[in-house]
């Protein structure tokens, strides 16, 4: 008979039934929570002195979650949107074993019952014109690795795709003929369709060569499919190195992801309408694009240009202020 009270059983189901099977969530998600309970377990284990496959669900208090916590933004230095991330996936859990198990109702209740932390706004960062052109001018396109990071770039400002997209793209879903494009399959495993530049089509173009409509486009030395820490490490390292050239570009994060924001900001800049954008990064709400509205400077200052503040009526001049006493005796 399996006890109800062991964690290890319910641990199996929530990750290779419940997230899979009965709620389909992207496969992101999936390792999102993986990676939480790789984290999580080992934790509860060292402080309680139990082995892992011992551990019980009473173990995982809500006293050992909230020290798990602190160790995730103390001693891993994570962020506090990392940190609610993974109270995210215990809450999902908990929630999880409550549903099927009423006697573990009250624990279910206890571990919900903490708390998200308030994540102070983060400013979105981008790259100007210059520094683009800089960061797409440091591959050395004569070799073929080079060629290939030039490509890897030119597609990631082009279509404002992930890190995780572009490593998983296949050949089969780009399509060269008269009107070039780009099939994403993104978050929430909602597709999108990008158009892709004659610029970009050439540029990917050698890196087809002998692929199947299977293969995936983007290849490290090995041959092998790159992956998304590949990815960011290449757009990482011409970061830095273009930051010899362009000052600027030190002060600022360079990844996958500062090209996505690029691409929206510069979209915006060409006139492009804010739903238009939302469709092309894969947006689920409105809400999150409107945010590139918000950080273009440039956008800001022209709005404040356009503005005619010369005929505007000047306060008029007042006079001393009553005293206390003068005030009181006009009542």
């Amino acid at each position: 008979m399996i006890d109800r009270n062991l964690l290890a059983p319910w641990v199996r189901r929530f990750l290779l039934e419940h997230i899979v099977v009965e709620r389909n969530l992207a496969h992101n998600t999936q390792m999102s929570y993986r990676d939480t309970l790789t984290l999580l377990l080992p934790f509860v284990s060292r402080r309680s002195g139990v082995s892992i496959d011992r551990l019980s669900i009473e173990e995982v208090s809500p006293s050992a979650v909230r020290q798990f916590l602190e160790h995730v933004e103390r001693d891993r230095h994570c962020s506090v949107a990392t940190r609610n991330q993974r109270l995210g996936a215990i809450h999902a859990l908990a929630r999880f074993i409550g549903t099927r198990a009423p006697e573990h109702l009250a624990w279910c209740m206890e571990i919900r019952s903490i708390p998200f932390k308030k994540a102070a706004k983060t400013v979105i960062g981008y790259l100007e014109k210059t520094e683009l052109d800089a960061l797409l001018r440091t591959p050395d396109r004569r070799t073929p690795l080079g060629a290939r990071d030039h490509a890897i770039l030119l597609f990631l400002y082009n279509s404002g795709a992930r890190a995780d997209e572009a490593a998983r793209l296949p050949v089969g879903n780009l399509h060269r003929g008269t009107s070039p494009s780009v099939r994403i399959l993104g978050k929430g495993n909602k597709w999108r369709v990008c158009p892709l530049w004659p610029e970009t089509v050439a540029a990917l173009r050698p890196l087809l060569a002998g692929r199947t409509p299977e293969d995936t486009v983007f290849r490290g030395r090995t041959g092998k499919p790159m992956t998304r820490f590949g990815i960011y490490r290449l757009v990482a390292a011409y970061g830095r190195t273009a930051s010899l050239t362009i000052p600027s570009l030190a002060t600022k994060r360079v990844s996958p992801h500062t090209a996505r924001h690029t691409t929206a900001v510069h979209l915006l800049r060409a006139g492009v309408d804010i739903n238009t954008i939302r469709a092309w990064l894969g947006h689920v709400s409105l809400d999150t694009t409107h945010v590139y509205a918000e950080v273009d400077l440039d956008m800001k200052a022209k709005a404040l240009a356009c503005l005619d503040i010369t005929d505007l009526p000047r306060p008029a001049r007042r006079g001393p202020m009553p005293s206390l006493m003068e005030f009181l005796r006009g009542l």
